[in-house]
């Protein structure tokens, strides 16, 4: 009765997860629908979120298409979950990646000596109990335990807190399923409007759907104060409010702006949308001069953590102003 009743439960958890992926692309095609009928294009607000080579754009997506029934109902279980913690999408990301590499997202009853379940836990090792270890929410939330007890968890690429938790012989093995993650959290976990892509900034629509949380982001820290250095919550330098920024989409920056000019696509400054990154310099002609970083809005708007004294604000922005680099930067891409 035990097993018939884990086995009817992951059956309501694929349904469920099969229901949600299904939902979102309905939506992601009315939406385009409206949005074409505006004469705007979405392609891209769905696109991946995750580190890829050059050419690889949409292996995310590729990836995630793949996924059966009861991977995607995993894969929903893990988002619900993380949700219902209250933790932030990059704990869903650590945890999609950890289970794809472990078992394929799949709740094995097998493995390597006593390793069971979606991430291959070991009653031995004091993961719990066999029929623990080989129910789903007592191991998502067990994993949530584990990687929250990590020391600076939130600043680690998933895939090194992943194996921070699973303490692997093969660390970088996790790295390979970051887009596909990353894609997962973005479209099965949303929490905006795919139309706007997050935002209500302006007239114009960021390039992605992680642009417009990030967005959001940045404007909901209005108000807080400028440190040098700070990374909030209560306080920003500029590039600590972009790093923020940028996490809360799932995208992972570097902490410095003159390293943060390095971390995405760069395409000329006039050509920005809502969500790039603009620069600062002494001399614009040279990226090792960089001081100041602050993301566009549109509309000649830029949200920014600007100096001592001035808390977190919008304010106009000319492309003619003095120090702008001539090229932007879209995290991400």
């Amino acid at each position: 009765m035990r097993r018939l009743g884990l086995w009817l439960g992951l059956v309501v958890f694929v349904a469920i997860g099969a229901l949600v992926v299904t939902a979102v692309a309905a939506k992601v095609v009315i939406d385009n629908q409206q949005a074409q009928a505006r004469g705007v294009s979405l392609t891209s607000c769905d696109a991946s979120v995750g580190p890829t080579q050059p050419g690889q754009g949409d292996r995310g997506e590729i990836d995630a298409s793949k996924l059966d029934g009861e991977q995607r109902g995993i894969v929903a279980l893990i988002i619900s979950i993380g949700k219902q913690r209250s933790l932030a999408p990059r704990a869903w990301q650590v945890a999609i990646q950890a289970g794809m590499t472990e078992s394929g997202l799949h709740n094995l009853t097998y493995g390597d000596r006593d390793s069971l379940g979606i991430f291959q836990m070991r009653p031995s090792m004091g993961w719990g109990s066999v029929a623990e270890v080989t129910n789903p929410p007592y191991q998502v939330n067990k994993f949530y335990d584990v990687l929250l007890a990590v020391p600076d968890w939130e600043n680690k690429r998933p895939g090194d807190a992943a194996q921070a938790v699973e303490r692997s012989g093969f660390p970088d093995r996790y790295h390979k399923w970051e887009p596909m993650a990353a894609t997962l959290v973005e479209n099965v976990g949303q929490v905006v409007d795919v139309v706007a892509c997050g935002t209500g900034v302006g007239n114009l629509l960021p390039p992605s759907e992680a642009a417009g949380k990030a967005i959001s982001f940045a404007l909901g820290e209005q108000g807080k104060p400028y440190v040098w250095g700070a990374t909030g919550p209560n306080s920003y330098d500029c590039s600590g409010l972009m790093l923020r920024a940028y996490e809360a989409a799932g995208i992972i920056l570097p902490r410095v702006s003159r390293d943060q000019y390095r971390a995405g696509a760069m395409l000329p400054v006039r050509e920005a949308q809502p969500g790039d990154l603009l620069f600062l310099a002494t001399d614009p002609s040279n990226p090792n001069t960089i001081h100041h970083v602050m993301m566009y809005l549109g509309d000649g708007k830029v949200v920014e953590a600007q100096q001592t004294g001035v808390p977190v604000h919008t304010r106009p922005f000319s492309f003619d102003e003095a120090e702008v680099v001539p090229q932007a930067v879209r995290p991400g891409v």
